[in-house]
């Protein structure tokens, strides 16, 4: 099927403008001096040499913002009086060039009153630890509780407890952060031009910065060089300072982060620490467990309690657990803060979960697909947190997954090749997934969105939805939700750029919601046109039973008996008829009770499998990931192409955060400040042979029965390829990420 996207062409040729192509006369150039200490008091800045620098038009601090530098607990666009990570922003130059600016960053000084810090997240609720926040450093917490774990465990035949850590790691776009600002002398608005996934949240936090109401402030996006979560709060900043600067000095300002600058102050995945205590029975079948989790979120809160909610509700992973108790905890540290990371919390458990139940079957001396198969999620099960489960498609994944892989074959193979090989071992592992879609019961925020199209009188079709296209393909997504309810041609649909001033709020574009809420925005709106069309053709055709594809509408039972769309689309003009529709798509109310964490936690659920076929150097503990199959059900592909595109990047992805990523801290102080030591794998480390099966079993709810891919597709790789070294050489890696260290010494070097 050729790939219809329409943002391809500008891309592959270098025609696409990115916030960094901007260029604007009389722009000016905003950089910030940061913290050198995790935490303190701002005692003083001096600025006289920094102001002498030709070029240099005016150095910022806090006291010049009109409006609110941040809300409580929040990264601040400047700090006033406290400084709570290496990194923090104290104040801001604008100089006539980049280099001017650059310059004067570094003779701006800055006296602090250094405070006690607190870097290790298992000791921040401690009685005596320094707070970050005063109101403590508890972020938040959650919990499910059903059952009576404690009470299962002596009853259970056999109990175990294990410790899971994972790493944190980063966005890593090729495009870093990016904004451009000014005002329009017509309206008096400030423009703000940036690549970001939630373009309203960007239109609050800088409304807030300057003191004016939202209505004063448009976002308009810039083409997105990626995002995978990043592109929120990080965007937030440097459009904020970028408006900021824009506002005081009356010209246009860009903010452009180099890629240490991102490193340093860009948001990354939440590390965490895990202990899983589980019972189960002989027969493989799981009684209870109880989990605590304790997530690392850094000097400020942003996506963290989200993240935190999701961990809670999927830490038991796709199983049956009739009694669970999970504490999830979220702390506040003086280490750079965390937020959304392609998952949202989902890869953090899933590398837990997954690998637990390795554990459990080697405790067994089971098969670990059999244990799995006795214990996962099934039709008109209850699910760990008490819901109703409907339409699971887990044991669909797994057939898909047993059909394409042929694991039996494929370990025989393995079994023959390890017999005839000392230096090397091949391993196979496997992992289940199951993931809630949007935000839950749990979430933050109305989870809305909206959508409008108009078709226009020569046929054609204009498109209104705010969903940011981040590479995954939204926008192309909607033209196919058009195309394939209305029958217009592709090449007829256009989407119209995002602009806060002109689009009602879709949501942001974060937690596997874009397809099911734009697209189902989208989609109500292209039925209630299409029963409008429906009342005209019907006049034509002496049917309602239509069928809308090819540009024409045609009796269901008659192929004969059809008309031009173009000729009903007349028909409805020529009776003075509109054909424009906003459509509006919500989650519905929850049975959830969120003292407890019981209840219906997601709307709906989306299921995968994966396998991952290694190879393990016992001399240098190398890993070559040499084949890989990932089954996702997708419930409808709308491009095919697509769907395996977002497959094999999440998978690309989910081998970094296994194998190599991650971020190398030492008392809030990040020492791979590029990608010369932050290690990302190539083309290289990526198998040949990526096997990405999508099952297109439709959904109820989503757009002609689609189901979200984006996340889901990263989340269960690393427990698939550490379940495989595993199984190759005998060592249970249970901290990420598994690289050569842990694998050949067990334990990470000192660097």
């Amino acid at each position: 099927m050729a790939n219809h996207r329409k943002d391809v062409f500008a891309k592959v040729t270098g025609k696409a403008i990115y916030a960094n192509d901007i260029k604007m006369p009389g722009m000016v150039f905003c950089k910030v001096v940061r913290s050198t200490i995790a935490s303190g008091k701002i005692l003083s800045i001096d600025s006289s040499e920094a102001e002498k620098v030709p070029g240099v038009i005016r150095i910022i601090t806090a006291k010049d913002i009109p409006g609110i530098p941040n809300q409580p607990c929040d990264r601040p666009v400047i700090c006033g009086d406290r400084v709570r990570y290496i990194g923090d922003a104290v104040a801001l130059v604008a100089a006539e060039t980049k280099e001017q600016a650059e310059e004067a960053v570094a003779l701006v000084k800055v006296e602090y009153e250094p405070l006690p810090a607190n870097f290790d997240p298992m000791h921040a609720l401690d009685e005596n630890a320094p707070l970050v926040h005063d109101s403590g450093n508890t972020i938040c917490k959650w919990r499910t509780f059903r059952g009576d774990a404690e009470g299962t465990f002596p009853k259970c035949d056999h109990v175990i407890e294990r410790d899971y850590v994972t790493s944190r790691v980063q966005h890593v776009c090729i495009e870093t952060e990016a904004a451009v600002a000014y005002t329009d002398q017509i309206t008096n608005q400030m423009i703000v031009r940036c690549p970001v996934n939630s373009p309203f949240v960007i239109r609050k936090t800088v409304a807030e910065t300057l003191g004016v109401p939202y209505t004063q402030v448009r976002v308009v996006l810039a083409v997105i060089g990626a995002s995978f979560g990043g592109k929120n709060y990080d965007i937030a900043m440097a459009s904020s300072r970028a408006a900021l600067v824009s506002h005081l000095l009356g010209c246009p300002c860009k903010v452009y982060l180099t890629r240490e600058e991102s490193i340093m102050e860009g948001t990354k995945r939440h590390p965490i620490h895990a202990h899983y205590k589980v019972g189960f029975n002989d027969d493989g079948k799981l009684q209870a467990m109880q989990v605590r989790l304790v997530l690392d979120g850094g000097a400020y809160k942003s996506k963290t309690f989200p993240v935190t909610t999701r961990m809670a509700i999927e830490a038991a992973g796709p199983y049956i657990v009739p009694n669970i108790d999970t504490i999830s905890t979220s702390v506040y540290t003086n280490n750079v803060y965390s937020d959304a990371l392609r998952g949202f919390g989902s890869p953090q458990v899933d590398f837990c979960s997954e690998s637990l139940m390795d554990e459990i079957a080697k405790e067994l001396g089971m098969d670990p697909v059999e244990l799995r198969k006795r214990n996962m999620l099934y039709e008109g099960c209850t699910s760990t947190t008490g819901q109703h489960m409907t339409n699971v498609t887990l044991d669909k994944c797994w057939e898909a997954l047993d059909g394409a892989a042929k694991v039996e074959e494929r370990r025989k193979r393995i079994a023959e090749y390890n017999a005839c090989h000392t230096g090397t071992k091949k391993g196979l592992g496997i992992a289940f997934l199951h993931r809630g879609e949007s935000f839950g019961a749990a979430g933050q925020g109305i989870d809305t969105a909206s959508g409008m199209i108009a078709l226009q009188p020569d046929g054609s079709v204009m498109v209104a939805s705010s969903i940011a296209e981040v590479g995954q393909g939204g926008a192309n997504m909607l033209v196919s939700v058009v195309h394939e309810t209305l029958g217009v041609d592709r090449e007829k649909i256009h989407l119209t750029p995002v602009d806060t001033g002109y689009l009602t709020d879709a949501g942001p574009t974060v937690a596997t919601r874009g397809t099911v809420f734009s697209g189902g925005a989208v989609w109500k709106a292209c039925l209630s046109v299409r029963e409008k069309l429906t009342d005209y053709a019907e006049k034509r055709l002496n049917t309602r039973d239509l069928i809308f594809e090819d540009e024409s509408i045609t009796d269901a039972k008659d192929p004969a008996n059809t008309v031009p769309l173009l000729t009903v689309i007349g028909d409805a003009f020529n009776n003075s008829d509109h054909l424009n529709s906003l459509g509006y798509f919500a989650a519905p109310p929850f049975d959830y009770d969120r003292s407890t964490g019981v209840g219906d936690a997601y709307w709906s659920w989306v299921y995968g499998a994966a396998a991952a076929e290694v190879t393990v150097d016992l001399k240098t503990g190398s890993v070559s990931v040499d084949d890989y199959f990932a089954v996702h059900d997708v419930g409808h592909a709308m491009d095919p192409d697509e769907v395996e595109g977002q497959i094999r990047g999440g998978v690309a992805m989910g081998i970094g955060y296994a194998l190599t990523e991650e971020v190398d801290m030492k008392e809030g102080r990040i020492r791979n400040l590029n990608l010369e030591n932050y290690i990302l794998p190539t083309a290289l480390d990526v198998p040949d042979q990526i096997h990405a099966i999508a099952l297109e079993i439709p959904s109820e709810i989503g757009p002609l029965g689609a189901k979200g891919l984006g996340e889901p597709a990263t989340c269960n790789v690393a427990p698939a390829v550490v379940n495989a070294i595993a199984d190759a050489c005998g060592k249970r890696i249970r901290e990420l990420p598994a690289n050569l260290e842990r694998i050949l010494l067990g334990h990470a070097m000192s660097k």
